[in-house]
């Protein structure tokens, strides 16, 4: 299965050559193109103030991250976490930038460009000219946004990982997904096995009273008098009294 990993940050500021850093990282992991459910997010201690301009987009606050650990002592959790898999990010270059200036203050190789894979790039290949932040691709693709009133890296991950997958075949990839899966081959093998007929899970109510019930079976009795009628049709007349 190919394993793949969403990944978002945020920082005190926009540019690490200006001395800003990572204050929060947060990543999803997904299996053919499907969250497995596994998440890795820590807020990070920045060794610096953190810029008020940023504080008003993602709301982290000095105080939030002042007991925070410090890059360093959760790398190799990132790092096992993040694997040999590729590297999912919007404006990847953004991320890529912060993640491997963090690496580099430790001492730490960096995520090389070619594990990353940047959906802005996807979308802009795909919606050439349009608005292609993370926020217009979550309203192009009818994905909430009701939980997000600030920008965090966990949620931005979990928002980017619909995003990616509407991007790479969206609701129709995940139908073929569901219809090559065990018990839904086996389910289809039975359906087509049957004629295409499968019983109903829930069988509907009697559309007739007992009334009309009873005065069908009579019917039914007086032409068993004379089955003649039904002859061409091959009937079996005791077994249509009998239902």
């Amino acid at each position: 299965m190919a394993r793949e990993i969403v990944l978002d940050t945020e920082t005190t500021g926009l540019d690490p050559r200006q001395g800003h850093r990572l204050i929060e990282v947060g990543c999803i992991e997904i299996e053919d193109l499907l969250p497995t459910g596994r998440s890795f997010h820590r807020l990070v201690h920045p060794e610096r103030l953190i810029d008020p301009d940023a504080i008003r987009v993602h709301g982290i606050t000095d105080a939030q991250v002042r007991d925070a650990p410090k890059f360093r002592e959760i790398t190799a959790d990132l790092m096992e976490f993040i694997g040999e898999a590729p590297v999912i990010a919007h404006n990847a270059a953004f991320d890529r930038g912060f993640i491997n200036h963090e690496m580099t203050l430790c001492g730490q190789a960096i995520l090389p460009e070619d594990r990353w894979i940047d959906t802005l790039q996807l979308a802009q290949t795909r919606f050439p000219g349009m608005g292609n932040s993370l926020d217009a691709l979550c309203r192009r693709f009818k994905i909430s946004l009701a939980e997000r009133s600030l920008h965090g890296a966990l949620i931005d991950a979990r928002l980017l990982a619909e995003v990616y997958l509407e991007l790479k075949g969206g609701k129709e990839r995940v139908l073929d997904l569901s219809t090559r899966s065990g018990t839904a081959a086996t389910a289809t093998a039975a359906f087509m096995a049957s004629g295409g007929h499968a019983p109903r899970p829930r069988p509907l109510a009697p559309r007739s009273n007992p009334d009309e019930r009873t005065a069908h079976r009579e019917f039914l009795a007086t032409m068993l008098k004379d089955q003649s009628l039904w002859a061409g049709y091959g009937l079996d007349m005791k077994k249509a009294s009998a239902d």
